[in-house]
């Protein structure tokens, strides 16, 4: 009798990050469950690895995503929100929009589910050490941005970095993500904060009321060999703000996308989130805006 061993073979990802068997999730407790916004649509889920080991394993850069798996239900490619200073646990910011994410809203803490990354590429942070960083972001998307945030303010690294600027708009004061967090960030002199609401009828509201492209406008800084730019939204924000980075004259190589494209299996084999040649949850999410130009008008 012939025997063969069928061996997974090591896959290496842009992160950096090392998977042994990409489709094999790491089994996680839900830690705590908080809701973020009035409607009840986005929760943060904190999760703990049940194996201390996995939490190494899952080493990952401010930018990734993951698949958070659920047994019977399926899997979502969900960005970290959380950052890899942040010790212990892992988080997710999941919007209720399908069978998987309901599923996952009506779970409970304490309940077992599973991991399955870190996936696709980071922001460059390598590139961005001693420069300035504009963060501009929109609804939900703010996730990645959360993680990007913590881990340039992070004792160890502000030092790394140059002026941060934070651009942040939901539709309504109730619909912002992270509020203890916004505050905390607003009320330090290490970061400019201006966040903005499409509209409010409430009369104690002291921050900006506009859309996200309008307050990029106004207070962005102007573009410099040492300034870039991130920006994670809904596709009409991020559509509406690189003409603005334009006429502030932010160079495409300058410009920082992070794309959501019906990313299914989060490794490149599905061919369902390609752009061109390129592959959002392999060689993304994470683009330059000049990257992006060279393939089809798809994003």
């Amino acid at each position: 009798m012939c025997i063969i061993e069928i061996v997974h073979a090591p896959v290496l990802n842009k992160g950096g990050s090392t998977l042994q068997n990409p489709y094999l999730p790491y089994p996680v407790r839900i830690d705590e469950i908080i809701t973020e916004t009035e409607d009840k649509n986005l929760k943060t889920f904190k999760f703990v690895f049940l194996n201390p080991e996995d939490e190494d394993k899952f080493a990952y850069r401010a930018g990734q995503f993951a698949e958070l798996s659920v047994t019977g239900k399926g899997e979502i490619p969900i960005g970290i929100a959380s950052s890899p200073t942040e010790k212990g646990f892992v988080k997710f910011t999941v919007n209720k929009v399908g069978l998987v994410s309901t599923f996952l809203h009506n779970m409970k803490e304490g309940d077992i589910m599973g991991l399955r990354g870190p996936m696709g590429n980071s922001y460059p942070w390598d590139n961005l050490e001693g420069k300035n960083v504009v963060i501009i972001g929109g609804g939900f998307a703010f996730t990645t941005l959360r993680s990007s945030i913590i881990y340039m303010l992070d004792p160890a690294n502000r030092s790394k970095f140059k002026d941060i600027h934070v651009i942040y708009g939901a539709r309504t004061p109730g619909m912002l993500l992270y509020e203890d967090e916004l505050k905390a960030w607003e009320a330090r002199d290490d970061i400019h904060m201006n966040i903005t609401v499409d509209g409010t009828d409430d009369p104690d509201w002291k921050y900006n009321i506009g859309f996200v492209p309008t307050i990029t406008e106004q207070k962005a800084p102007p573009a410099d060999p040492d300034t870039y730019a991130i920006i994670c939204g809904p596709p009409i924000m991020i559509k509406f703000t690189q003409p603005v980075l334009d006429n502030l004259g932010y160079g495409h190589n300058q410009i920082i996308m992070s794309l959501e494209n019906r990313m299914k299996c989060g490794i490149g084999m599905c061919g369902r989130c390609n752009i061109g040649k390129e592959f959002v949850c392999k060689d993304g999410p994470v683009f330059t805006l000049d990257e992006l130009n060279k393939t089809p008008k798809e994003y």
